[in-house]
């Protein structure tokens, strides 16, 4: 895990999760960006200065949330560009080489609406980089207890799996893995990949509607510093995958949550 990303939206908590991420970075001696994506179309005066304009200020403003922060002695380095966010996340990926995300839910407030507002939603549903949503506010702290969740056993790569072994084998965390049979399942989907199994210190599996539901019944048994899902759009976030946003009654986890490629297909 060399390159780390963290996406900074106009919270006033965003400051929390750079912390969060020099923090991880620190510990896997990885390099942290900040994402700085502003949009100035040609329609809008003289497009060279006000383009040049809108990023000074943009980066004034990043330094300020910089300075807030214990950079660990991390030269925290500034990702721009200017457009939509989501052609930024793949043009950045592809010069840097973005191993990880690390954005915030929208709130943590379980009376708040949504867990994952309009840009956090689409960073996870329209790109296959890994990305780690964090709580906002939460420190960072080893990761003992992983509880990895999925309805079919099937990888395509088994690469896919790699910032998940990266985590287990920096604090020798205990992966659990959770196999949820949904009305559907294909005698194939309970043929776990090796490359799971081999990680893991055992397997459940259990029978539910949805793969979250399944989460929901095991998630205090397991009691998980982290949770691992995966990218799939017929898998955990099937029903969800036509808007950007994810409801809080759809989906809500306490803890920092892992999501991993397109697991198949």
């Amino acid at each position: 895990m060399n390159n780390i990303l963290v996406p900074l939206g106009t919270s006033p908590d965003s400051h929390e999760t750079l912390q969060y991420a020099v923090d991880f970075a620190a510990d896997f001696g990885a390099n942290v960006y900040i994402m700085d994506v502003f949009t100035v179309t040609s329609g809008t005066g003289s497009l060279g200065n006000v383009q040049q304009k809108v990023a000074e200020s943009s980066r004034e403003n990043i330094k300020e949330i910089v300075a807030k922060i214990d950079t660990k002695g991390l030269d925290v380095k500034i990702a721009s560009y200017n457009g939509d966010i989501i052609d930024g996340l793949l043009e950045i990926k592809k010069e840097l080489g973005i191993d990880l995300i690390i954005i915030a839910p929208r709130s943590n407030d379980i009376n708040e609406e949504y867990y994952l507002g309009n840009t956090s939603g689409r960073i996870i549903k329209q790109t296959n980089i890994p990305t780690l949503i964090v709580p906002k506010g939460m420190p960072y702290k080893p990761i003992k207890s992983v509880l990895t969740a999925f309805k079919s056993g099937i990888l395509k790569r088994s690469k896919i799996i790699h910032p998940l072994v990266n985590i287990m084998n920096k604090h020798q965390a205990e992966v659990n893995l959770l196999l949820v049979k949904t009305p559907g399942y294909s005698e194939e989907d309970l043929q776990v990949n090796t490359a799971l199994l081999d990680i893991s210190k055992n397997l459940t599996i259990t029978e539910n509607i949805t793969t979250y539901l399944g989460v929901l019944q095991h998630f205090q048994t397991k009691q998980p510093d982290l949770l691992c899902v995966f990218r799939k759009k017929r898998g955990f976030f099937k029903k969800l995958w036509e808007k950007s946003t994810v409801l809080k009654s759809e989906f809500y986890a306490p803890v920092p949550v892992l999501v991993l490629s397109v697991k198949k297909y």
